[in-house]
């Protein structure tokens, strides 16, 4: 038996007739997987926002920015000891050496008990107070653990600094239409094993009348490296057996097509998988254009890659 409809929760599937399907989604789920188009491109409205988590801690920690995680620590630890230091004043003279009715004695002996410092200047002296004592040591440890966990995991989050070229171009290779684009390590390391994925996707309406967007993988004429260093062009040539032969510029704009790259391999400084995402509109794509070189010989016979260039093309005859 399906559980009974509830709006609130994510789409599920309900029994009709033998058949499954969707059941009803509120508004406010509606609002979360919304996709807007913009200049041919899937767009999520604050997908990569960290107020997008306000419902899942976790997650809210961990892309919440340094100085919202450093405020927020802050606060709590603020927040916790006022507690504390309230509890103990509810307690009457119930820390020794401390200012009976004292608000800051009190404040600050929680400092201690939260943060195990223990001076020795201040203890309690009731039954009340040990007990008080011991339930803010054991919420003190428990939360140093956690954040300390959140700090480390945010420092150790591994991120990859691939510049991509602003545009693609479609020009002959070998006499052959190629795509092109371009790919740039910004760290001074290398991504060992570094693999380029470019899907193609693009509005489908079948036989039927059905509207699709569908995904198609192309063929790349070199998609690994065993060490990403500077630069790397990636070419897909179009042939009969590519999704874009017959393409044009008017028809992957009509049918808002897409180009998704994405880039994975492992940082040789931290010994960790990185991934780096791109996407190209149709807008993006220049018809009959050559990207500028980029790698210099100097009169000594040394070659040299210049950078400022990266991103310029010039149009053929």
């Amino acid at each position: 038996m399906l559980p009974p409809p509830n709006p609130r929760k994510r789409p599920y599937l309900t029994k009709n007739q033998g058949k499954y399907s969707p059941g009803p989604l509120s508004d406010r789920n509606l609002s979360k997987f919304r996709i807007n188009f913009h200049d041919g491109r899937f767009e999520i409205p604050g997908a990569e926002a960290w107020y997008n988590y306000l419902q899942e801690p976790y997650y809210l920690l961990l892309t919440i920015p340094w100085w919202g995680f450093l405020l927020l620590m802050t606060l709590s630890y603020v927040a916790i000891n006022v507690i504390f230091a309230i509890a103990y004043l509810a307690g009457g003279d119930c820390i020794e050496n401390a200012t009976p009715g004292s608000l800051g004695d009190a404040f600050f002996f929680s400092v201690q008990t939260l943060t195990s410092i223990g001076y020795g200047s201040m203890y309690p002296t009731t039954t009340y107070a040990d007990i008080v004592v011991t339930t803010e040591a054991l919420i003190g440890i428990t939360g140093i653990a956690l954040m300390t966990g959140l700090a480390f995991t945010k420092f150790s989050q591994p991120t990859a600094r691939v510049l991509f070229s602003q545009v693609a171009t479609i020009s002959n290779y070998n006499d052959i239409p190629t795509l092109m684009l371009r790919a740039a390590n910004q760290r001074r390391n290398q991504i060992i094993k570094a693999e380029m994925r470019i899907y193609l996707m693009r509005d489908e309406v079948s036989t039927e009348g059905e509207y699709m967007r569908r995904f198609y993988l192309l063929k790349l004429l070199r998609n690994q490296t065993p060490r990403f260093t500077l630069s790397w062009t990636i070419m897909h040539q179009i042939d009969e057996s590519s999704p874009l032969w017959g393409a044009t510029a008017e028809s992957l704009a009509q049918t808002k097509a897409m180009l998704v790259v994405s880039l994975s391999g492992i940082d040789e400084t931290v010994a960790q998988p990185i991934h780096a995402p791109y996407s190209y509109a149709a807008s993006d794509i220049l018809w009959g254009h050559r990207f500028s070189e980029i790698i210099h010989q100097t009169p000594e016979g040394h070659h040299f890659i210049d950078f400022t260039d990266f991103h310029d093309t010039k149009p053929l005859d």
